[in-house]
């Protein structure tokens, strides 16, 4: 029993009449009786009285009549809750991203995602920028918000591609005690003597890389702690460790104890989209891009 032959069934069972069913499916009435013959033997017995005044319902064809309606229904449901998934209407979208996106585009992104895309599950997941990588490669997440970091070359590995959503300043985080804390701005040369709360390469390495380059005219960071966290980097700084080097949105999570300088000559650093070079025709992926894009483009503009 064939789909096919269903609907033609269901087109003469709903007309009682030929003709206007072969009308209806845009075909010639002899081949839609040819179908239907073949239905009642596959299935052992007639589902039309035929006649040459009428056309009715045999109690089995009543029966097939109830039965095919839903089966074709729940078709053609699935068919269109397929083509949502390849719209990017439904599905479910596994995102990860560095803890600093949430004080710029992140919370933009989830309710503009949320709205745009209200049939599609969004799943966050925090991590950095290495770990995104290794998770997109193994498929765990279907998308990651990384900060200057440029994916690896990883032998048989799925490729990955990037591009930047998001550019905003680098700043030094400094005890408010400290000299330098009162300086419109502060060099290389200022900072290079100061002990630096600094991130692990292993984990974050574009963006320890971006620090290691503004301080490099001036020589190696003498390295007082390293941590994972933002957050953590700023607790250390407050209690006079050392400073930091941090994305500019961080003003929103400094306390009183820390002051935010500017660095000379106002370096960057970069929050990135990373994806799976396949998933670049994924339709939910690009919806999320986009919302990413469009999330930084309202911040620029305040």
């Amino acid at each position: 029993m064939e789909l096919r032959q269903l609907r033609y069934f269901m087109a003469v069972a709903d007309e009682l009449h030929f003709g206007r069913a072969a009308q209806k499916l845009h075909m010639s009435q002899p081949p839609l009786s040819v179908q239907v013959g073949r239905l009642e033997r596959e299935v052992g017995m007639p589902l039309f009285e035929r006649s040459t005044r009428r056309v009715a319902l045999t109690p089995a064809g009543r029966h097939l009549q109830e039965r095919a309606r839903r089966i074709l229904e729940e078709v053609d449901a699935v068919r269109a809750e397929m083509r949502d998934y390849v719209d990017g209407l439904a599905g479910q979208l596994t995102a990860g991203f560095v803890s600093s996106a949430n004080y710029t585009v992140l919370p933009e992104v989830v309710q503009q995602f949320r709205a745009r895309r209200p049939g599609v599950a969004l799943t966050l997941v925090p991590l950095t920028s290495g770990e995104q990588f290794d998770r997109l490669r193994e498929g765990s997440i279907d998308i990651g918000i990384v900060r200057d970091e440029f994916p690896p070359v990883s032998g048989a590995a799925p490729a990955l591609t990037t591009e930047v959503v998001f550019e905003e300043r680098l700043v030094a985080c400094l005890p408010v005690a400290h000299p330098l804390a009162g300086r419109l701005e502060v060099t290389a040369d200022d900072l290079i003597d100061v002990p630096l709360i600094a991130y692990p390469r292993g984990l974050m390495p574009g963006y320890v890389d971006r620090v290691n380059a503004v301080l490099a005219p001036a020589g190696t960071p003498r390295i007082a702690e390293t941590v994972v966290h933002q957050e953590t980097a700023l607790g250390f700084v407050a209690a006079g460790v050392g400073a930091s080097i941090l994305p500019e949105s961080v003003r929103q999570l400094v306390p009183p104890s820390i002051a935010v300088v500017p660095i000379a000559g106002s370096p960057t650093t970069r929050l990135l989209a990373a994806r799976r070079v396949l998933d670049d025709e994924s339709a939910v992926c690009a919806a999320f891009v986009q919302c990413l894009h469009d999330a930084a483009g309202a911040l620029l503009a305040r």
